[in-house]
């Protein structure tokens, strides 16, 4: 099959769910014998970069704004990829699908949509991006053939909202376990003795409430790793500089990827995800598959894990919850240890990539026969 994915930033990825999701998913595509196409943004990705680990790489020209970015590049990844002749023209995200309807009308492709995240509940957008993300979630379900969502809690969604029968195929996740501590030495932080966040800059992801609740706990042998760089949100980035200068056993270590991300990850005492809002977290996935306890807002995104006692679960921006989470953990390490066992037994068994990879192969194949 020749398969085109819209909507993402672009590969390889250097921040972003979706941006992760597409990297593995087209890479899984190619292995399995797929001729793949991925459209990347000019501001994001090299535009003499044409190939990543047998990934096609198209680069087109978007306005470089917030609110602009996405659309514009967008529209014309829609308009280029009618004339390609391709079998599957998938697009990711709620906003790019709005424009799903152009192949969809002026192609032969099947179209595929996935439903990532409720997006106009992040707190960077304002009333009217937030109206036309509505629109995009109604679009995601009304134009492909088929619409793909990420978690249970999105499937009721478009059952009950809109009325389509989505298919639920999560997230997966992909590690390298790095025992190393080169990076360590470098930020001067100890193995087992540091708790994570690794995020994007954006208000909705809380990275405020963790930085209070940490705050709280008034422990010297523990530390704060915050792995991350802004988008856009400039105003949030200096607020969360403003609120970590004050403690300088707060780390803002900037976007790591590679082996120092996996020895982050490896070396970890404890992840904590305080967001406000996510479809399926990859980043804590991975966490989780890294057999490291974790802590997770009670946000319904999460509830796939919650439910299970996977996760010590904490109220939804309530740093206090937070911190009075990180203590507990603190003070019994070997439950916390014993939980993340058992919990990286079920990422393994039930997210992985190439069973993801299958599972929306055989989508194709079928929309296509």
């Amino acid at each position: 099959m020749k398969i085109a994915y819209i909507g993402q930033k672009g590969i390889p990825m250097k921040q972003g769910g979706i941006e992760a999701h597409v990297e593995n998913l087209s890479i899984g595509m190619v292995d399995v014998g797929h001729d793949v196409y991925v459209y990347t943004r000019s501001n994001y990705i090299d535009k003499n970069l044409k190939n990543y680990k047998g990934v096609n790489l198209i680069n087109l020209p978007c306005i470089h704004s917030k609110h602009l970015e996405a659309i514009s590049h967008t529209f014309l990844a829609s308009i280029h990829a009618c004339f390609q002749k391709y079998d599957i023209i998938h697009y990711h995200g709620v906003g790019p699908s709005l424009l799903s309807f152009i192949p969809r009308l002026f192609s032969k492709a099947k179209i595929v949509g996935t439903f990532h995240c409720q997006d106009k509940y992040h707190k960077k957008w304002g009333i009217i991006a937030r109206f036309f993300l509505n629109l995009g979630e109604c679009a995601v379900c009304k134009f492909p053939h088929i619409t793909i969502c990420v978690s249970p809690i999105i499937k009721d969604l478009c059952k009950n909202k809109f009325h389509k029968d989505a298919i639920f195929i999560p997230n997966g996740f992909k590690i390298n376990i790095d025992t190393n501590t080169e990076i360590l030495e470098t930020l001067n932080i100890k193995p087992k003795k540091y708790f994570l966040v690794i995020s994007r800059f954006i208000a909705h992801k809380g990275i405020q409430y963790f930085i209070k609740a940490f705050n709280k706990l008034n422990n010297p042998d523990y530390k704060a790793v915050i792995v991350g760089e802004t988008y856009h949100d400039k105003r949030y980035d200096k607020q969360i500089k403003f609120l970590a200068e004050k403690n300088k056993n707060i780390l803002l270590v900037g976007q790591r990827s590679g082996q120092e991300l996996d020895q982050l990850f490896t070396n970890a005492f404890c992840f904590v995800l305080p967001s406000e809002g996510e479809g399926l977290s990859i980043t804590l996935l991975e966490a989780m598959a890294h057999e490291i306890p974790v802590i997770a807002s009670d946000i319904a995104g999460n509830e796939i894990f919650t439910y299970m006692n996977f996760v010590y679960s904490f109220e939804n921006k309530n740093s206090d919850d937070l911190a009075s989470k990180m203590n507990y953990i603190i003070l019994n390490k070997e439950e916390a240890q014993n939980k993340a066992k058992i919990t990286r037994d079920h990422i393994y068994n039930n997210f992985s990539w190439d069973k993801i990879t299958k599972q929306i192969e055989q989508l194709y194949l079928s929309s296509i026969n």
